[in-house]
């Protein structure tokens, strides 16, 4: 009898979460990393089943009012250079600007093209950018499901901001370690685009970082993957290492 009083008030507990706070839940997990340095590399399957691999630096810092990030191409040689600088912007339009060493200037992304592609890949812009909970709205309290013999916080998410490729999104959470384990993402007619893994996932000095990202579009068959090599936090990285000067 007590062990059945436990397990109802356990359940009581995972299904009277609001999506949001589920969301705010695993977006602490994933934060006080302070600073990062990624080594990564980024893999692109079209379609037949051909593969293309890229190289580049990841770096990160974290920030009250928003995080900033460069991404920088090391591989292939004729993406060698090529830069990404974001800062977030908390509910509102991330700034974003892209640097081509192959026509030595710097173009600023605006915000009407945040769904577009990133350098090829099934990744667009707006998925490069921060993932901070509070850029989004969350309709319905989350649920609870099982997939797969796991457990899951099922998770509706609606993008803030109004250039966002994608109507809503739904991620599925795991209700041990509020880690975010899938997702779906739908275009704005409604329908599913793109479905997105996160694994290999390794603590750091209490920071959960997620070591492997794989996005599939649905609708053209193609995939891309992004595969940690290496990865250090608290790397003391400042914000004059995010000054738009370092894009050149």
């Amino acid at each position: 009898m007590k062990n059945i009083i436990i397990f109802l008030a356990v359940s009581v507990s995972l299904f009277a979460q609001t999506g949001e706070e589920i969301a705010q839940k695993s977006y602490a997990q994933v934060s006080g990393y302070k600073s990062s340095v990624s080594q990564t590399t980024m893999i692109l399957t079209n379609a037949q089943g051909d593969t293309n691999k890229r190289k580049l630096t990841i770096e990160k810092l974290e920030g009250k009012n928003g995080d900033k990030s460069l991404l920088t191409f090391l591989y292939p040689n004729d993406l060698k250079g090529t830069k990404l600088l974001s800062y977030e912007v908390i509910g509102g339009d991330d700034k974003q600007w892209l640097y081509l060493p192959a026509l030595k200037r710097v173009k600023r992304i605006s915000s009407r093209n945040k769904s577009g592609s990133f350098m090829a890949s099934e990744f667009s812009y707006e998925d490069i950018s921060s993932q901070n909970y509070k850029n989004y709205t969350y309709p319905s309290d989350a649920k609870v499901v099982h997939k797969d013999t796991k457990e899951y916080f099922e998770v509706l998410r609606i993008p803030k901001d109004k250039h966002s490729g994608y109507s809503k999104e739904i991620l599925y959470i795991d209700t041990q370690k509020y880690l975010p384990r899938y997702g779906e993402y739908f275009d704005k007619q409604g329908r599913l685009l793109k479905k997105i893994y996160f694994s290999d996932y390794v603590k750091l000095h209490n920071v959960w970082r997620v070591h492997k990202i794989v996005i599939e579009n649905v609708q053209n068959k193609k995939s891309s993957t992004l595969n940690y090599n290496s990865d250090t936090i608290n790397a003391h990285l400042r914000e004059k290492d995010f000054s738009k000067r370092v894009l050149r």
